[in-house]
């Protein structure tokens, strides 16, 4: 299963539409780092964030989930609070080849700040804007910037393509946008 290069991902976002908007060039001037990297894609983080927080004393059910566990703030920031947790997605819009899998890790520039980046792989055909996970493992508050690096793409090749992919399955976060919540 090979890691794909530059110059593939590159074809396959401006021929094939699998990332929109495509940034060619890593974008590094005064931002954390995002676009296009030897083998990888650093996406962005939107201006949307979701917050946990426990005033109402709610309770994190993946069966049940309830949003009065977080409070919702847009901007340019978003400052988590100690030892907690954000969700926000890219900018990016993603559209995955049949036969290939995605893999996301931090941008260490956070993971060096305590700030732990989780997503799931993005399965074979899957499409939408990322959720992503942010957690601030600190006991200090920690600030994400929208419209800059949070997190870096790689893309793995597989030997064919799979019998049943993600579109096949009708995945139910097939085309988010926007965060999208737990779903059962």
């Amino acid at each position: 299963m090979p890691i794909m290069p530059d110059h593939w991902i590159r074809r396959m976002a401006t021929e094939h539409g699998m990332i929109e908007p495509f940034v060619e060039a890593q974008q590094r001037a005064g931002v954390i780092s995002y676009g296009l990297s030897s083998f990888g894609y650093d996406a962005r983080a939107a201006g949307e964030f979701k917050i946990f927080t426990n005033v109402d004393n709610a309770v994190v059910d993946p069966k049940a989930f309830s949003e009065q566990g977080f409070v919702s703030r847009s901007g340019d920031v978003c400052v988590i609070p100690p030892n907690s947790f954000v969700l926000t997605h890219t900018v990016e819009y993603f559209r995955i080849p049949r036969d290939v899998l995605v893999i996301c890790l931090g941008k260490s520039t956070y993971a060096r700040c305590g700030l732990i980046v989780n997503v799931t792989p993005l399965e074979p055909e899957w499409e939408g804007q990322v959720t992503i996970e942010i957690s601030n493992t600190t006991p200090l508050p920690a600030k994400v910037y929208a419209n800059e690096g949070i997190c870096q793409f790689l893309f793995l090749k597989g030997e064919g393509a799979p019998e049943v992919s993600y579109a096949d399955r009708r995945g139910k976060y097939m085309g988010q946008r926007g965060v999208a919540l737990p779903r059962l």
